[in-house]
């Protein structure tokens, strides 16, 4: 009993120390996604899909404050996209490498599904690094066995420690959800932007 109970209280505060660094994205239409705090100087990383169609799309904090957001980069073969919004010290999720990514490895993925704030999925990593197209993306994904839902796109995808090694971006079946590896979101900034070495 002693260690379930270590187990729930260890995920517990994984869970609500990521949850800070989850932002919702308005996407102009009736509903958002997610996105998460990359820098802590205002850089967002979502979903390409998100914010299709919509370039100063608005961004809600975890505390509640809002902020229109100014796109800085979007590519739609990798799904992802990356925003500012004028904020500083804002609270931001250790980096980790989805490289070191084995099946079976348990991991979170947070974001807003169906418009429920926060809400986190646990499950286990199916496969990492097969590339895959699907939905016009080209290039590997992290295949999970998690319910993603809409909303969850953009959010985190952390590891047991809360290292962020995903950004979640689709479903693949009634079970299998699909998050973009950190690495190649780290390369698309580098390429896009000349950042995205560590989050400070």
């Amino acid at each position: 009993m002693n260690l379930l109970s270590n187990i729930n209280q260890t995920m517990n505060t994984l869970i609500q120390t990521v949850q800070q660094s989850v932002v919702r994205v308005g996407n102009g239409r009736s509903g958002f996604g997610a996105g998460t705090i990359w820098h802590s100087d205002g850089l967002i990383l979502t979903n390409a899909h998100v914010v299709q169609g919509h370039r100063e799309p608005e961004v809600t904090l975890a505390d509640g404050r809002s902020f229109p957001a100014q796109l800085l980069a979007t590519d739609e073969t990798t799904d992802l996209a990356a925003l500012y919004i004028a904020a500083n010290n804002l609270p931001t999720i250790e980096l980790g490498h989805s490289s070191q990514l084995k099946t079976g490895d348990w991991v979170v993925a947070v974001g807003h599904p169906w418009g429920v704030i926060g809400a986190a999925n646990w499950g286990t990593v199916i496969a990492v690094g097969q590339p895959l197209e699907q939905n016009g993306y080209r290039g590997e994904l992290v295949q999970l066995g998690i319910q993603l839902r809409p909303g969850h796109s953009g959010g985190p995808l952390v590891d047991g420690n809360g290292r962020l090694v995903g950004i979640n971006t689709m479903i693949s079946g009634p079970q299998v959800g699909l998050a973009i590896p950190v690495d190649i979101a780290k390369k698309f900034l580098q390429e896009k932007m000349g950042s995205g070495g560590t989050a400070v």
